[in-house]
């Protein structure tokens, strides 16, 4: 483990002491892990999309809203897993030589057991976001032991589909010859966000999307493309669905490219250890674009682990008047509520963020 030049800190109040990002050596390559927390709580592991990280508009909304700070950063260390070549460091990702072979979405699984290696960690919580939704998935599926539960935005389960397989290689073909390229950029933001949020109010660009515009533009175009390659020879993984013995939460945009796969990958899994979150008027990124959506049916499927404590900075106001509570963006089914279903017994349910 390195010392502090290997590690960096954002300046956000609200992330608790002991944040910094590392570097940690795998036997298939260094990957960085940005660890927010006390390392003596339990361990939340994320991973994000393609060409994201935990700067880049994938976790943001969702760590950085208030509600979830008492929800998630209190309850949780959280180690931020990126994918190789996708690190924030303060001075940027380098490309990865073209001497390092491919990693197959098996290696990338296969670093995150080495990670909590590293850490020490035994059993962990997951949360992932489609391309890192699906490595998280394989890890529990190899690891059953290590996964307590898994927490999939806008997942994917399937090999891609010829149409995919095919789209995704013009894109590779646009990273290779021309790097993060505007129209590669706008294939990245429909990949991400709904058309609403894409286009704004009266056709002006919203402020997540300008900022996620921005930042693309710094990531390393070859480093991206050996990720979404690594995902678009990707194995099917219906088969083993069933199979998993973790609980499981799955959340997904209604506008998302990934709707009907996520809603599928929920039908082939045990109906009594998950449930699927659909978000109306939202894209894959439900962590950005309906943060406080995700808050309700999280903190009922912590319940069931006993993980969840109310941190003495959440707010006092109990009867739902704070505008900032999850209640008012989310209508949540009242079977929800019921015992069996905090946790125990997850039914599949439905919400609609409100405007």
């Amino acid at each position: 483990m390195g010392e502090s030049s290997d590690s960096v800190s954002i300046d956000i109040d609200m992330i608790p002491l002991g944040r910094k990002e590392l570097v940690v050596k795998t036997s298939k390559g260094s990957i960085s892990v940005f660890v927010c927390g006390d390392q003596e709580k339990p361990a939340l592991i994320t991973y994000p999309d393609v060409a994201l990280n935990l700067c880049m508009s994938c976790f943001q909304g969702l760590f950085f809203c208030p509600d979830a700070a008492s929800l998630l950063l209190h309850n949780f260390c959280i180690y931020h897993i990126d994918a190789p070549g996708h690190e924030f460091l303060q001075l940027g990702a380098d490309v990865i030589s073209s001497d390092v072979p491919l990693l197959s979405v098996d290696d990338l699984a296969d670093q995150v057991a080495e990670v909590l290696d590293f850490f020490g960690l035994k059993e962990v919580l997951c949360l992932g976001v489609t391309a890192g939704a699906y490595i998280l998935t394989l890890f529990a599926m190899k690891h059953k032991e290590r996964v307590l539960g898994l927490i999939l935005v806008s997942p994917i389960c399937k090999a891609p589909s010829w149409t995919e397989w095919l789209y995704n290689k013009v894109l590779l073909n646009l990273l290779y010859f021309y790097g993060m390229c505007g129209v590669l950029k706008e294939c990245l933001l429909q990949r991400y966000f709904s058309k609403e949020l894409r286009c704004g109010l009266h056709g002006a660009e919203s402020d997540i999307i300008q900022s996620c515009r921005r930042l693309l533009d710094e990531r390393q175009s070859l480093n991206v493309m050996r990720f979404l390659q690594a995902v678009n020879e990707r194995q099917d993984l219906t088969e083993s669905l069933k199979q998993l013995q973790c609980k499981t939460l799955i959340f997904v945009g209604e506008s998302s490219p990934f709707h009907a796969e996520s809603v599928y990958m929920s039908a082939k899994m045990d109906s009594k250890s998950s449930a699927l979150v659909e978000i109306q008027a939202c894209g894959s990124l439900v962590t950005e674009e309906h943060p406080y959506a995700m808050l309700i049916p999280i903190e009922l499927f912590l319940m069931g682990f006993g993980f969840y404590r109310r941190s003495p900075f959440a707010s006092s106001s109990s009867n739902g008047s704070n505008p900032t509570s999850p209640s008012c963006h989310t209508c949540i089914a009242p079977e929800l509520l019921s015992p069996e279903s905090l946790g125990i017994k997850l039914k599949p349910i439905k919400t609609r963020a409100t405007s």
